[in-house]
């Protein structure tokens, strides 16, 4: 009967429309929250095939989804460990019920933003419990090749504020200016010395002591040095190299040649020379200029001293500052100058991110209708950056919202009113009876 079948839609006009309103109060209620998702309800109608001149309502049905794929605007804060990805894809996160039991088998788990803290045990976490998950580095900050498609080399991020380190000297740039009269046959042949400090494995202050000594055996000027590099930490000599300058009118004053008495072989392309320091006879290079360079070592007129002195290598500092960069890097600071490389913080991508399943906290994961998870480099791929100092508003638009609340309301009056008018139809049939 089709005033039956009226009054069936009207109820399910009711009971749809009664699910928008939830979707819009919870889009309301969190309009403030930080990573929301929007939730929408979609209706559909139910037809119900007519014949002979009639016509039986079927009604409506509502499916809702969360619009995960709209992003917020982002927010600038204060802390270096507030991030949000700018652009397609998730950080990867783990819940702290599942840290507790560091199972090691880990779900995935994604959220587009957060204000991540160190705990009392120093792991990078959410007020909610989130914890941060990442690709730890190796002892030289490099990220090795790790699996793109599993969470099985992922690892909770963990920061020791209190911890130290320190970068051995493995390279040093020494170029002083040699007095060419000194290489003269009246010369008195005094050894020049030179001490240049270097960090060994420990972080230990040690030096290589260089002694450039005059060649005053050849008539009028030799042009020839001899230097000698002495390790302050075995007190052995790792290189013995003779020194000759050019005199020419084009390359004068400029390293001619060197001859390797011990130590490594003098590269003339590159000025480069290796000897074995430490007691662990490791290797250092030192640069005392290409041939016929004239921007490290040269010999020119009768002044001697140091033109240039650099290193790399640092004594023990302490940490004083943790930063995530655009490819997800996490760095951590020390109050030497150094920076090192602790973590790599994938961006996590799926297909079709409306299909994730959507848990508390603004936390996804995977589903069949949502596609398999991979892992990129940040700003790699389909992917976006991550972007600290900042977290994602919630997506709510509250004017929109408000708008829909308007036309939901007006939507639930009018089926209640149809339900009013059917009712008063079947009392109108049956008072035919009377």
């Amino acid at each position: 009967m089709t005033i039956s079948s009226s009054l069936n839609a009207s109820v399910a006009g009711l009971s749809a429309n009664a699910t928008r309103l939830a979707t819009i109060s919870d889009n309301i209620a969190n309009s403030s929250t930080y990573g929301y998702k929007t939730a929408n309800a979609d209706f559909h109608s139910m037809v119900i095939n007519s014949s002979r001149g009639t016509y039986s309502a079927g009604g409506v049905r509502t499916t809702t989804t969360r619009m995960i794929d709209q992003p917020g605007a982002l927010l600038t804060t204060a802390n270096a460990t507030d991030l949000a990805v700018r652009g397609r894809g998730f950080l990867p996160v783990m819940t702290q019920s599942e840290l507790i039991s560091k199972s090691g088998n880990y779900t995935m788990y994604m959220t587009t933003t957060g204000s991540f803290r160190t705990d009392e045990d120093g792991y990078l976490k959410t007020s909610t419990g989130l914890v941060l998950m990442g690709w730890p580095a190796d002892a030289d900050g490099s990220i090795p090749s790790y699996s793109r498609d599993t969470t099985d080399d992922l690892v909770p991020i963990q920061i020791q504020t209190n911890q130290f380190a320190t970068e051995p000297t493995t390279e040093m740039t020494i170029g002083v200016n040699l007095p060419a009269t000194e290489t003269a046959d009246t010369a008195s042949g005094t050894a020049l010395p030179l001490s240049v400090e270097y960090f060994d494995n420990l972080g230990t202050s040690q030096s290589i002591e260089i002694s450039y000594t005059p060649d005053t055996s050849a008539p009028g000027l030799s042009n020839s040095w001899n230097m000698t590099l002495t390790d302050s930490a075995t007190g052995a000599v790792v290189g013995d190299y003779d020194l000759v300058f050019s005199d020419t009118q084009q390359y004068g004053g400029t390293l001619e040649s060197v001859a390797a008495n011990s130590g490594g072989a003098w590269d003339p392309a590159t000025g480069i020379l290796t000897v074995q320091v430490g007691p662990n006879g490791d290797t250092m290079s030192i640069n005392i200029g290409a041939q016929h360079s004239r921007s490290v070592t040269v010999q020119l007129s009768d002044s001697y001293g140091p033109t240039t002195i650099s290193k790399n290598g640092f004594p023990v500092g302490n940490m004083t500052s943790i930063e995530i960069d655009a490819n997800g890097m996490v760095r951590a600071n020390f109050d030497t100058g150094i920076t090192r490389t602790l973590y790599q913080v994938p961006i996590v991508d799926v297909s079709n991110p409306n299909g994730l399943y959507a848990l508390d906290n603004q936390c996804y994961s995977p589903s069949d209708t949502s596609g398999s998870f991979f892992m990129w480099d940040a700003g790699d791929g389909p992917t976006g950056d991550v972007v600290s100092f900042a977290l994602e508003e919630s997506a709510t638009d509250v004017a929109g919202e408000l708008t829909e609340l308007i036309q939901t309301q007006r939507a639930y009056s009018s089926n209640a009113k149809v339900i009013q008018t059917v009712d008063e139809m079947l009392q109108e049939t049956t008072n035919i009876k009377r």
